[in-house]
């Protein structure tokens, strides 16, 4: 699916997704990934959801986002709250969603200012986004 959302004053924005892409800025990334309004990190390890661990968490602090949409792939799944602890203590808040919502969320988010990361879970299960 195509996100028809311009690029809002040079911030990354989700420009379109499928079961097995998401599109940013017009670029595909088939593999998990965090997005925040200024930079893209390729290569967030988890590739399924049975795979996140709190150190994958751990990595967002360094961005300071205010919060911070996982997407989990096709099927909304949340995992344990000690894995999202350091969020949690570091009074950054968490959503859980489908991918497609989390992309959808993210622009939004993203196009009013807000310090929002957007962490998809993408790979081998080919969830949606």
């Amino acid at each position: 699916m195509k996100l028809h959302l311009d690029n809002v004053a040079g911030l990354n924005l989700f420009t379109g997704y499928d079961a097995d892409y998401v599109a940013v800025n017009h670029q595909r990334y088939q593999t998990s990934l965090i997005v925040l309004p200024d930079r893209v990190v390729e290569g967030w390890s988890p590739q399924n959801f049975a795979a996140l661990e709190a150190a994958h968490f751990e990595l967002i602090l360094e961005f300071q986002p205010e919060i911070v949409l996982l997407g989990t792939g096709d099927t909304l799944r949340f995992p344990h709250p000690a894995i999202t602890a350091a969020l949690t203590r570091a009074r950054i808040g968490i959503e859980v969603m489908s991918n497609p919502a989390a992309c959808r969320t993210y622009n939004i988010l993203a196009a009013e200012g807000r310090k929002v990361a957007a962490a998809l879970i993408l790979g081998a299960s080919k969830p949606s986004c």
